[in-house]
């Protein structure tokens, strides 16, 4: 999942609007893509031509005035009722139902820096429990992730004596906070026993044709939210490759209240780079059908540009990009009326995005559910299904 925090302006991507005013359809033009009949903006020139592996969804609903992360990682808005314990992320739940595809790798990576703005980091694992948070590979914290000077039988010995002594606090533990810990235990060792992470996390060993494809990212934190690092799509390839089964990403700031255009122009070029390489590479791979990619942000802009030649806050409707997972692309979902603020065709709520990449990795969520800290069983999708178009 790449999360674009701040809300991306759904009018300048992949929802032109030509027929609208001036001071709504503004700078950009329309370009065809590789699909007959379906355009996208003169800045997204190399997405264009992934399109048919690829679907833009022109509908998404269901977000609040809220900058945060929280409805694209849970489906549920950040200000929304909760349970107990609070609404997991998406990788929460998927690490809680289906664990570790290998013990030296985590379930859930985590890729995206700590942001400056709190509630772009809001999404917690839940009521999921601590044991499902995703893992944080930051900075000089991957020359950690191999074992040094620690011989295997002694760590054996070691994991023994964690086991007998924290056994008496097991039955004691009413939140599940020790089964937490026993897991980030597990995870410790898998991962400290084994190079693999560390080996994954390192996109030099690519192909330097790979790399160059990819692009090289900016690491300078952009506004109060993310850097480019184009690089990390590249890991986050890499991690899914070597077992992980979620990967997040963030990617720069979007929230453009002043000089929409001229920051459009700075971002989107890296932007169309780094995501239609993600897209080439994992067809190039035979991974397309195996690895789902989302893209998006937590609301979309206003039609109308204000007085600083920016757009504002519009939750009433935004958009995504949804590519591989065997789904069937090359396709648009959804329509907003001539001024792009409302759903006329197909709303799609972020919880049935959320639904179809449940469904991907072979959850039924028509069923699924999982108990929150009171012990009440939850619906993972709260209702919504997948996608049908996509299916």
């Amino acid at each position: 999942m790449i999360y674009l925090p701040g809300g991306p302006p759904h009018q300048d991507m992949y929802d032109l609007k030509m027929d609208a005013p001036r001071e709504i359809r503004g700078e950009f033009k329309p370009i065809s893509t590789s699909v007959p009949g379906v355009q996208i903006s003169e800045m997204l020139p190399k997405i264009a031509r992934q399109m048919h592996r690829s679907t833009a969804i022109r509908s998404v609903v269901g977000a609040r005035d809220e900058h945060s992360n929280h409805i694209c990682f849970t489906g549920h808005p950040l200000g929304a009722q909760k349970p107990p314990g609070g609404w997991p992320t998406f990788g929460a739940v998927i690490s809680k139902m289906q664990g570790a595809q290998n013990p030296a790798m985590p379930p859930f990576v985590g890729l995206e820096n700590k942001m400056k703005h709190r509630p772009y980091n809001a999404a917690t694992p839940g009521f999921c429990g601590v044991a499902h948070k995703s893992f944080r590979p930051e900075g000089d914290g991957k020359a950690d992730m191999t074992l040094k000077g620690i011989d295997l039988e002694r760590l054996k010995d070691r994991m023994g004596l964690l086991k007998s002594f924290d056994q008496f606090r097991r039955d004691v533990d009413a939140e599940g906070l020790m089964d937490g810990m026993d897991a980030f235990n597990q995870q410790a060792f898998g991962i400290l026993t084994s190079s693999r992470l560390a080996e994954a996390l390192d996109y030099t060993k690519e192909d330097p044709r790979t790399i160059e494809m990819y692009g090289k990212g900016d690491k300078a934190i952009r506004g109060d939210a993310a850097p480019r690092i184009l690089e990390q799509f590249l890991v986050a390839r890499r991690l899914v490759e070597a077992g992980v089964r979620v990967v997040t990403v963030a990617f720069s700031f979007w929230d453009w209240h002043g000089n929409n255009y001229g920051n459009a122009r700075k971002d989107m070029p890296m932007f169309d780079q780094g995501v239609s390489a993600l897209i080439q590479d994992l067809h190039d791979r035979g991974l397309n059908k195996d690895v789902a990619v989302c893209v998006w942000g937590e609301f979309g802009r206003t039609p109308k540009i204000n007085k600083n030649g920016g757009r504002d806050h519009w939750p009433r409707v935004s958009c995504a990009l949804l590519a591989g997972g065997g789904m069937k692309h090359g396709q648009v979902i959804g329509a907003t009326d001539r001024l792009g603020g409302e759903a006329t065709e197909r709303p799609v709520h972020f919880m049935e995005v959320l639904a179809t990449l449940y469904r991907h990795v072979g959850i039924d969520v028509a069923s699924a559910t999982l108990p929150d800290l009171s012990g009440r069983p939850q619906f993972i999708t709260d209702g919504h299904l997948p996608i049908k178009e996509l299916i």
